[in-house]
């Protein structure tokens, strides 16, 4: 089978499963594992280039939704009657679905199986080297920051922090992402910042350091890079992103907790 995959989570899943020689072409962004980088571009995620995944002659085109505008993509694969399916994943269930969805697609249910529980297995150690927390501790994870966007209720960080015994600082918000005011942030009062900048060169805790805002996470300097590739793309390497979220809790020093799990 000849796969093109048109995002970086769909790339890693097809490598987690075991199936990169099947890959013919990735978009411009795909970076992990290092092989793919031999591979066809056929464009960044929003201006994938159409003509050369055709050109291709894939038998499925792994498509996405997670980023927006990306609708204009799959409708042009309509139009093209070429073979593609769409993952759209909000929470980390839908993550696990979407890599079994794939597997049996690909003809290798049993490795979906292993991936999954491996990544559940992986995100279990994780919670289990943190304390337990009289209360959660509030963390924003920072997908830009001028304007500040951050992860909102439909997004599978909140269900990575959730299994952490953590939570997302905007949990509150009924939205994937969105933009967010000082007022919105100081009302909401994250205990810790990722800086996960999507697209980013360089990650700087320092200017979110410099502002000018009353929270516990400034107070503190509890204001971290972690790369957008470990929480920003829905699909195996989301284990390795909770592991490193937890590296990051468990150094943070103003919550009190009632000993270990």
């Amino acid at each position: 089978m000849r796969l093109v995959s048109l995002t970086c989570s769909n790339t890693e899943i097809v490598w987690a499963l075991g199936c990169l020689d099947r890959l013919v072409g990735v978009d411009s962004n795909s970076d992990f594992p290092p092989e793919v980088a031999r591979l066809p571009r056929v464009g960044p995620d929003l201006q994938i280039d159409l003509d050369r995944v055709e050109a291709l002659k894939p038998d499925l085109v792994l498509a996405s939704l997670s980023v927006p505008g990306m609708q204009r993509v799959v409708e042009g694969l309509q139009a093209r009657q070429i073979p593609h399916v769409v993952l759209d994943p909000q929470s980390l269930q839908d993550v696990y679905d979407d890599i079994m969805r794939v597997a049996g697609l690909l003809g290798v249910a049993s490795q979906g199986r292993h991936v999954v529980r491996a990544m559940q297995w992986m995100i279990a150690q994780a919670r289990g080297s943190l304390p337990n927390w009289v209360r959660p501790p509030r963390v924003m994870v920072e997908w830009w920051p001028r304007p500040m966007i951050a992860a909102g209720q439909h997004s599978w960080v909140t269900q990575m922090l959730e299994a952490l015994g953590a939570e997302n600082a905007f949990a509150h918000l009924p939205v994937r992402s969105q933009p967010l005011t000082p007022a919105l942030v100081e009302e909401a009062q994250p205990d810790l910042i990722t800086v996960s900048w999507c697209g980013a060169k360089k990650l700087r805790p320092e200017v979110v350091l410099q502002r000018e805002l009353k929270i516990p996470a400034l107070k503190h300097k509890q204001v971290f890079a972690l790369e957008e590739a470990y929480l920003g793309r829905p699909g195996p390497r989301l284990a390795e992103g909770a592991k490193k979220l937890a590296d990051l809790l468990r150094q943070v020093p103003v919550w009190q907790h009632g000993g270990r799990p």
